[in-house]
């Protein structure tokens, strides 16, 4: 069982925490297919090697997109039995004998705990309610046994310490029984677990949650899904619109592009690299995101036969450049102070347009600006508060820091030139109060 901390909101409704109080800065990945596709020795692979990469979430979804209701299992098992008129029921979860569905759900839930890993848990896939023309549904949910399905999982998994809800499941919401189903699993939820659990919504591409959702009591924090259509990240604008909602709520980017996922889902026009995941991960930390979530196109799917639109498998996509960065994104921030940490876009003395977009965040004694592509730029220290600043350039793809020196805080914008500039190289400018 689980002895990783139970996680809840910060006093400034901006980050999440430990019980104890430490500061939860939020690494995800995306393994969608998680239960459905892999048996447990190969969900081992997966977490530990995750682990090992500093990721400390897991996004995963029991009744799972690729058919997971009708199809099997890597151990032959369906989670739900089929109802008197042949339909399957999410009243009816088939917890029969040792080997059944659940059992593996446990299992992996519990493992990625010995991992120190929390599981980001979908009840459902969005097509299970809203197929859409994209989705294989069937469609099963109503509000009424929404609820009770949404009660009975919290029921067998309420005294995992290493849950997280997350409800939606990459649709839009259209109907009144959208929503009915939403709110009946988070009612039910709420009824097992009271407050113990977070419990979030994940929405369709290019939106967030707050969409349709911000003001729903059960929304603990704000998930967006700014998503896989155009190459250049804007998702720090996603970011800015929830942090500036009231009531005040965290945020996060739990789906920004995927590395190795064809760009707008047309394998023609190439695929996102680690250098669009260095950006859409900074890009929604520094305009205010608790942390982020990175993805790969071959692993959210458990891909074993890979082909143009899924281009390897997931084993071979493990360590793939982006996902292996990302660990110097958490170190860096968990290096300053915290949950004083707000945007700040007044460090920047004039930005850019487009692909060049800078984004800046700063403490109480240190202020960062991100650079995409490594050109030349002004900073301000006003916001600073300070004599004298010292800066450092900090490499997002080695973790590595280089000293630049130290200034004056005259009130005039200081020149400050990357180490290197063009696609691919970006890099933070770090200012620490020297004095």
């Amino acid at each position: 069982m689980s002895t990783l901390q139970r996680l809840k909101v910060s006093g400034n409704k901006r980050f999440l925490i430990q019980e104890d109080g430490t500061p939860f800065f939020w690494l995800g990945d995306t393994a969608w297919e998680l239960f459905h596709k892999l048996n447990r020795e190969e969900a081992e692979i997966y977490l530990r090697n995750r682990a090992e990469l500093k990721f400390n979430v897991v996004q995963a979804v029991a009744l799972a997109e690729f058919d997971g209701v009708a199809t099997n299992s890597a151990y032959g098992r369906q989670p739900l039995k089929r109802n008197a008129h042949g339909q399957y029921d999410p009243t009816m979860p088939d917890t029969d004998g040792d080997d059944n569905y659940w059992v593996h759900v446990d299992a992996i839930i519990d493992l990625a705990a010995t991992y120190g890993l929390y599981v980001a848990l979908l009840p459902t896939w969005g097509d299970k309610y809203h197929q859409a023309s994209f989705g294989k549904g069937p469609e099963i949910f109503n509000g009424e046994n929404a609820r009770v399905y949404g009660q009975w999982l919290g029921e067998r998994y309420g005294n995992r310490s290493n849950i997280i809800w997350v409800l939606g499941g990459d649709r839009s919401l259209l109907t009144r029984n959208h929503f009915e189903v939403n709110n009946g699993l988070a009612a039910g939820l709420r009824e097992a677990v009271g407050d113990t659990q977070l419990i979030t919504f994940h929405p369709c591409g290019n939106a967030s949650s707050s969409l349709h959702m911000h003001d729903e009591p059960w929304l603990d924090f704000n998930m967006i899904q700014s998503g896989h259509h155009e190459q250049i990240r804007e998702n720090y604008k996603h970011i800015g619109e929830d942090y500036n909602r009231q009531p005040v709520k965290p945020t996060v980017d739990a789906e920004p592009a995927y590395e190795d996922h064809p760009v707008n889902f047309n394998a023609s026009r190439g695929y996102f690299d680690q250098a669009d995941v260095r950006t859409g991960a900074y890009y929604g930390v520094f305009a205010g995101g608790f942390g982020t979530t990175y993805g790969h196109h071959s692993i959210w799917s458990m891909t074993t036969e890979p082909a143009p639109y899924f281009i390897m498998t997931w084993q071979d996509a493990l360590n793939r450049p982006g996902a292996t960065q990302m660990r110097h994104l958490r170190a860096l921030m968990e290096s300053r102070s915290y949950l004083d940490r707000v945007p700040d876009q007044s460090l920047i003395a004039g930005n850019y347009e487009g692909a060049n977009y800078m984004v800046a965040t700063r403490g109480e004694n240190y202020g960062l600006i991100y650079s995409p592509n490594g050109i030349p730029f002004r900073a301000s220290f006003d916001s600073l508060a300070c004599s004298r600043v010292s800066a450092s350039w900090f490499d997002p793809r080695t973790g590595e820091y280089q000293a630049i020196g130290e200034f004056n805080n005259q009130g005039e914008a200081t020149l400050f030139a990357p180490p290197t500039s063009g696609r691919g190289n970006d890099w933070v400018l770090v200012l620490t109060v020297a004095n």
